[in-house]
């Protein structure tokens, strides 16, 4: 099969060709229809300090996907063949003490799909039957369901804390940035900011319903005060994890206020916990993941009650041209990428 590996230390991918995995007991084999880049991957193909940390090339890179069922090993129940299904990248192990008190997203000997094991930018991949959710591919356009892995992460930061009727300010329109506007618009936030540095986010982010969209140059938590009336607001989602962004969200917060972290800094972050945090009485709470299902419940009920995060995908591309698909991600010049291997009619079929 067709598989986009990393294929040792370095900069850069291979397409290539290797054998179609076999399933183990427990998993699925599945028929990849679409994957999501993530930033993880951009991470890979540059191959930074980070990843030459994590990664034991070769290995099949991609953990946003989609596709079909076409073989079950022997002991798997509830997924079938010919489902379709979307995959879950985190593989929890279920036995220890984070997975026994139901925060299986945290667990202390995860494994992530496209890193830790061969991953799904690739004709076929496996998985256990578990990390499988099963959509309807007449519902969810093949293009969503690719992305239910960062949705889902939108769909966590967003609703940590119930922001319904509450002012809410999102830092960094990245892809998850972008996909927590919608879902914020459709939880009911009273009042959606956002900021960013990039102009082409910055228009992604108004056609995602943000009703307040500022450049991160500016001087932003003073503009989100005047935007309150000099309160603040009450909810801030940090999605940059610039040293900055940081700093203007907690600014930002009123007294009392909740402040989301999904973004992750490059290193270690400079924050006035005094002025910003502890006087203020501030809520932090770091995201990771998706919670295992709860996070996938509420993700596909805002996609049946009409979600649409189609507009924040902006490019589609064949597997075979990754680097195109890659170069723009590295430009800065894309909201969501997504890599198409089979059609919506096969899928179907």
């Amino acid at each position: 099969m067709r598989a986009l590996v990393k294929p040792g230390p370095g900069p850069g991918l291979a397409l290539t060709t290797v054998p179609v995995p076999a399933p183990r007991a427990g998993e699925v084999l599945v028929r990849v229809a679409a994957g999501g880049i993530c930033g993880t991957d951009l991470h890979i193909y540059r191959w930074n300090e980070w990843a030459a940390s994590r990664i034991r090339p070769p290995r099949v890179i991609g953990h946003e996907f989609c596709g079909t069922v076409v073989a079950v090993a022997p002991g798997v129940g509830e997924v079938q063949v010919g489902d379709f299904i979307a995959g879950e990248g985190h593989v929890a192990c279920g036995q220890c003490p984070a997975c026994r008190r139901g925060d299986a997203h945290i667990c202390d000997r995860l494994e992530i799909i496209g890193i830790d094991r061969d991953g799904a930018f690739a004709d076929y991949v496996t998985l256990p039957a578990k990390n499988a959710w099963r959509l309807d591919p007449a519902t969810v356009p093949l293009e969503v369901a690719a992305v239910m892995d960062p949705l889902g992460n939108a769909v966590h930061t967003a609703l940590a804390t119930d922001p319904a009727g509450r002012r809410v300010a999102v830092v960094g329109c990245g892809p998850i940035g972008l996909m927590a506007i919608a879902v914020l618009r459709a939880s009911g936030a009273a009042f959606i900011a956002a900021s960013d540095v990039r102009p082409e986010r910055r228009d992604l982010a108004r056609q995602a319903g943000a009703d307040l969209v500022l450049d991160a140059a500016e001087d932003v938590p003073a503009r989100l005060r005047e935007a309150t009336g000099g309160e603040g607001v009450d909810v801030v989602l940090e999605m940059s994890g610039h040293p900055g962004g940081i700093r203007d969200g907690l600014r930002a917060l009123r007294s009392g206020g909740w402040m989301s972290l999904l973004g992750l800094p490059a290193r270690p972050v400079e924050v006035d916990l005094t002025n910003d945090v502890i006087f203020k009485a501030v809520h932090l709470q770091g995201i990771f993941g998706r919670r295992l299902w709860q996070t996938w419940e509420q993700a596909t009920a805002l996609l049946g009650r009409g979600l649409d995060i189609r507009p924040l995908i902006t490019h589609r591309f064949p597997l075979d041209a990754y680097h195109e698909a890659f170069a723009l991600l590295e430009a800065g010049a894309a909201g969501k990428v997504v890599f198409l291997l089979a059609a919506q009619e096969e899928v179907k079929g």
